[in-house]
């Protein structure tokens, strides 16, 4: 490695490259661009690179990009596999890394994870290392799958110094795999814009904007409307509820392929006036919309830690959701909310009404969760702890 990477002044401004796929209006994505965010105030030189940003899950960028970052689009870094274009993703990253002589290239998801990481150190950049918002194996997915993608993580691991993730479960499940050893990894806890939550009042203005008569309760569900995000689950059990607690909203909150399909199914339960589709909405305007929830459904089967649930309880709401992931290490069953087994619909019926009917166990549920992630989830404490990290293992490296 060529040494103008760094010098023995560890307090100097680092030259930083995070990678990822894409940059939708996501979890993933609303962490890096908080990452990048905190350093760029910090005065590091930050670069991102990312594949094309398409779909209905609508683009991060376009009304939240920081104007001192450097933004490079490589076409060829796209989600799917595709053999070809992972092959030229792959040359493209690595001729990147040569020439802007990075200290840190930091991989966000799985195809960026590993086509970033592999060429990252096969350019000679000093500390690579990467983040794992959510597994690319699951119990949800074919075997063959999971096999391939256990492999490839593997393979990626020994490109890298250091394996970050968003909740401990997520490095549980990594080492039960045989990924990589316990000691590579550190929990970093996802960074969000908390106050906006904990200080966001209900807008009457904007509850009638959606057609929610003041005496409903709300329901509410925050996610893209796609596979495995549980919106079926949810619509299954309204059909419960709505018999026991005929006032009451189901308010989600986002945008997919599944949205015809979804609301085809609600017209055929005929509960077309307990449903709000409030479309999708940019990170900062979520606050206004969890401000009018009773209760938020999490039922996701495949998460890394919910930032939805995250955002609920500092916004005081509980939350019900399934045991899985790091969803309990923020949903702590009797305490913050309420855990069901997975797509078990009377359960989840069950946990939402008892919710719904008992108003001083939910306010106690939202009260001590607030308490629980307002300082846990400030992204300025992941942006430095990140920091933090990026300075030791280049004094490590500088040591060797």
């Amino acid at each position: 490695m060529e040494k103008s990477y760094w010098n023995k002044d560890m307090g100097r401004k680092l030259s930083i490259c995070h990678v990822i796929t894409r940059m939708i209006i996501g979890g993933a994505q609303e962490n890096t661009l908080l990452t990048i965010i905190g350093h760029l105030e910090k005065g590091h030189k930050v670069t991102l690179i990312t594949g094309p940003t398409e779909g209905p899950e609508g683009k991060l960028l376009e009304k939240s990009c920081p104007k001192d970052l450097t933004i490079i689009e490589l076409p060829s870094l796209i989600r799917s596999i595709n053999p070809l274009k992972d092959l030229q993703a792959y040359f493209q990253l690595k001729a990147i890394f040569k020439k802007n002589k990075f200290d840190v290239v930091h991989t966000h998801a799985s195809k960026a994870g590993i086509l970033g990481r592999i060429a990252a150190r096969h350019a000679g950049v000093p500390v690579v290392v990467h983040t794992v918002h959510g597994q690319a194996f699951h119990p949800y997915q074919a075997w063959y799958k999971n096999k391939l993608y256990i492999f490839t993580e593997k393979l990626a691991a020994r490109y890298c110094d250091r394996i970050y993730a968003v909740a401990q479960a997520m490095i549980d499940q990594c080492v039960a795999a045989g990924v990589a050893k316990p000691e590579k990894y550190k929990v970093v806890y996802s960074g969000m814009r908390l106050n906006d939550f904990i200080n966001q009042k209900p807008e009457p203005e904007l509850r009638q904007k959606l057609g929610i008569p003041t005496d409903c309760f709300v329901i509410g569900k925050i996610a893209r409307l796609f596979e495995l995000k549980g919106h079926d689950c949810l619509i299954e059990s309204a059909r419960i509820i709505v018999q026991k607690v005929p006032n009451v909203r189901f308010l989600l909150v986002g945008d997919g392929n599944l949205r015809t399909l979804l609301e085809e199914k609600i017209k055929n339960y005929k509960l077309e006036k307990y449903f709000v589709f409030a479309g999708l909405v940019a990170p900062s305007e979520v606050c206004r919309y969890t401000a009018l929830m009773d209760v938020l459904a999490h039922l996701s089967l495949r998460e890394g830690l919910p930032r939805t649930a995250v955002q609920a309880l500092a916004s005081s709401i509980p939350v019900v959701a399934y045991p899985l992931d790091g969803t309990p290490e923020v949903v702590f069953d009797h305490k913050t909310g309420l855990l069901c087994p997975p797509e078990d619909i009377a359960k989840i019926a069950d946990a939402l009404i008892y919710l719904l009917e008992h108003e001083e166990i939910r306010k106690e549920y939202g009260r001590a969760g607030q308490k629980l992630v307002r300082d846990l989830f400030d992204w300025h404490r992941m942006a430095d702890i990140l920091e933090q990290e990026y300075r030791k293992e280049l004094e490590e490296k500088r040591k060797k």
